[in-house]
C-alpha cells in the first residue's frame, strides 16, 4: 500500500515502460531522459494529507508509516478497539466520519470489510465531496469502490488516480489507474505468519475460549486471572440475556468473577469467568435457557 503512495503521484509504471523504447539509442540516452522526464512528474506525498478509513491492524500501520514519511494523517473508524488504539500514533488525527475524510485528504486509503454497509463506499455521491485531484488506494475489497463512478470520475479530472489490487474490466487499460494482480500476501513469508497467526488463534480459542478474526462471530478476548472455571456462551444477540445468564448462574451457586460479552449482527458471545464449581446440573440450566445456542466449560 506505502508503495501505491508513491506510483499514484509520481507516474513510475509509465516511466519505467518509456524508458524500455530508449534501447538502441546509445549516447543519446541521457539527453532523451533529461528531456522525457517531465512527462512523468507528480507531487511530493510529504505535506500532503492522508486519510485512513478503518484503523484495524493494517490501517494503523499504514497510518503510522505514513506520518513517519512526513504527511498529515486523519483516521476513521467507529469500532476501534482499546488493543488498536494502543498502537496508533498520537499524532493521526481523529476524524468522526468519513464524510469528514473524504471532505479534508488528498489521499484516501481503504481498510475496511466487504459488507453490505461498506458496499461502493466509494461511489460518485461520496467522490463528489472529495477534493480535486484525490489519489484512491484500495487494497482491502474491490467491492468497496464502484469502478464505473472511478473511471467517470478520473475521466472529468477529480480523481487523479485510483490504485488496487482488484482489477477488474472496467478498471483495465485506464491509464490512471493502477492496477496490481492481489500481490500483498504473495510472499513466501506471508504464508509462514498465517498458518502460525491460525494455529495461535485456534490454540486461544481452545485453551481460553477468545475468538480473533472470525467472519461470524465479534473479535473477544478476555484475560484468565480470576475464577476457578470458564464458561464461554454462544447465544443470539437479544435484549436481556445477559441478565438471564447472571440468574441462572446464580441459582446454580456460580459465582461471576469476572465477566465479557460482544456481538455481531444476530449473534453474540460472551466469557464469564466463575468461582464455584460447573456440574452438569449448572451447565444444562444455562443451556436452556431459549437465547442461548451453545456452552463451553474450561
Amino acid at each position: 500500500m506505502l508503495a501505491s503512495l508513491f506510483l499514484t503521484s509520481r507516474k513510475i509504471a509509465p516511466a519505467i515502460d518509456w524508458v524500455k523504447t530508449l534501447k538502441g539509442k546509445g549516447d543519446e540516452i541521457s539527453k532523451l531522459v533529461e528531456k522525457g522526464k517531465g512527462d512523468f512528474t507528480g507531487p511530493e506525498i510529504k505535506g500532503k494529507t492522508l486519510g485512513v478509513i478503518g484503523l484495524g491492524a493494517i490501517g494503523i500501520l499504514v497510518a503510522n508509516a505514513a506520518k513517519s514519511l512526513g504527511m498529515t494523517v486523519y483516521g476513521y473508524d467507529p469500532f476501534l478497539s482499546v488493543d488498536s488504539a494502543w498502537h496508533l500514533s498520537h499524532s493521526v488525527n481523529r476524524s468522526l466520519s468519513k464524510e469528514d475524510i473524504f471532505a479534508n485528504c488528498d489521499y484516501i486509503t481503504l481498510h475496511l470489510p466487504s459488507t453490505p454497509e461498506t458496499k461502493h463506499l466509494i461511489n460518485t455521491e461520496s467522490i463528489a465531496t472529495m477534493n480535486e485531484g484525490v489519489r484512491i488506494l484500495n487494497f482491502s475489497r474491490g467491492e468497496l469502490v464502484d469502478s464505473a463512478a472511478i473511471v467517470k470520475a478520473i475521466e472529468a479530472g477529480k480523481v487523479a488516480a485510483y490504485a488496487t489490487d482488484f482489477p477488474d474490466d472496467v478498471l483495465i487499460g485506464n491509464e490512471s489507474v493502477i492496477a496490481i494482480p492481489h500481490l500483498g500476501a504473495s510472499t513466501p513469508e506471508s504464508e509462514d505468519n498465517c498458518a502460525m497467526m491460525a494455529v495461535d488463534q485456534m490454540k486461544s480459542y481452545l485453551e481460553e475460549g477468545n475468538i480473533l478474526n472470525s467472519v461470524n462471530f465479534p473479535n473477544i478476548a478476555m484475560s484468565r486471572d480470576s475464577g476457578t472455571s470458564r464458561l464461554c456462551v454462544i447465544h443470539r444477540n437479544v435484549p436481556n440475556t445477559i441478565g438471564h445468564l447472571s440468574t441462572a448462574c446464580g441459582e446454580a451457586n456460580l459465582n461471576i468473577e469476572n465477566m465479557q460479552s460482544k456481538s455481531k449482527g444476530d449473534y453474540a458471545y460472551t466469557i464469564l469467568d466463575i468461582s464455584g464449581a460447573v456440574n452438569e446440573a449448572a451447565t444444562e440450566k444455562i443451556q436452556k435457557l431459549p437465547e442461548v445456542i451453545r456452552i463451553r466449560v474450561i
